[in-house]
């Protein structure tokens, strides 16, 4: 390994290589990436710019469910770079899937169950009309299982990087691969 893939990254591209690399390793193709570039502004010039990336990917690997995606934020700010990795589920709907507050609890210990103890693991559900005047139990329901990349990672370079990406994809493939998951796919 080159003396480069262990040292701090400083700039976004090297953070979407990093990551890039390591999720295509495992048989996930990049099915779509945006950049974008924000300069704050209150009334006034506030001097910070804001640099972001999304990457989208989907599976390649048979087996792996076709309903998920592993969609990627990273972030360039004058704080440094962050960002996270996101395994993205679509649910039964909401009038399936029962108690709001179980349903989270059960993907609340999937993820424990499933991803690392070790880094933060933010959890989503979301649900969607898509008009206010439809019956609730019609939403469309929708879960992010998190790991976030925090920036002293970061700073020891992309083969850390790649390390933590591959860690994230695997703990995801875990929990499409369980029968908990399932339980909550549409028409379960």
């Amino acid at each position: 390994m080159s003396a480069s893939e262990h040292e701090a990254i400083l700039t976004l591209e090297p953070l979407i290589e990093a990551v890039r690399a390591a999720v295509e390793r495992l048989g996930w193709e990049l099915s779509g990436l945006q950049k974008t570039t924000s300069h704050q502004f209150e009334g006034r010039w506030e001097g910070e710019s804001t640099r972001s990336a999304y990457l989208f990917f989907h599976s390649t690997v048979p087996g792996i469910a076709e309903h998920a995606s592993i969609d990627v934020y990273l972030d360039e700010t004058t704080k440094g770079l962050t960002g996270n990795m996101a395994l993205v589920v679509d649910l039964a709907p909401l009038g399936t899937l029962g108690d709001a507050a179980e349903t989270l609890e059960r993907l609340s210990a999937l993820s424990v169950a499933s991803l690392s103890t070790r880094r933060r693991r933010p959890l989503t559900l979301r649900f969607r009309l898509d008009d206010a005047g439809m019956e609730t139990s019609r939403a469309e329901s929708e879960v992010r299982f998190k790991i976030a990349i925090p920036r002293s990672l970061i700073g020891r370079g992309g083969t850390a990087v790649g390390s933590l990406a591959e860690e994230a994809v695997r703990g995801f493939e875990k929990i499409l691969a369980s029968a908990e998951l399932s339980s909550f796919a549409d028409g379960a």
